[in-house]
């Protein structure tokens, strides 16, 4: 089983910044993707960023500039730095693994873990 687990969320004023961890541990040849999404009360899930093994990046347009998504292949782990943060930003952020690769299982699949809120302040 793999699990991904996220922390550093928290409370910030309108323009300051925070920065998100997320682990993911278990069984795992290899991770394809690691990303973030966030769900503001009241709205659908939304990508904010993800990274490929490889490094490549995609942001969503509301945080380019702002946001920036690094991974450590190594350690399994995808951190969400996130500077100038709006009131606008508050959602829960939730981690995604994109086309696990599991020993002994034959094909790849998909996690998530369980969310960190981020509360942005005026």
């Amino acid at each position: 089983q793999v699990q991904l687990v996220e922390s550093g969320g928290g409370l910030v004023q309108a323009g300051g910044s925070l920065r998100l961890y997320c682990a993911a541990s278990g069984s795992i040849v290899s991770i394809n993707a690691m990303g973030w999404y966030r769900q503001a009360p009241g709205k659908q899930r939304e990508l904010v960023a993800v990274i490929t093994s490889g490094g490549n990046t995609n942001y969503a347009d509301s945080v380019k500039g702002r946001f920036t998504i690094s991974r450590d292949n190594a350690k399994n782990t995808v951190y969400l730095q996130m500077n100038s943060l709006k009131t606008e930003d508050t959602a829960a952020y939730y981690c995604n693994a994109q086309r696990v690769r599991v020993v002994g299982l034959p094909y790849e699949y998909n996690y998530w873990g369980q969310g960190t809120q981020v509360t942005v302040s005026s």
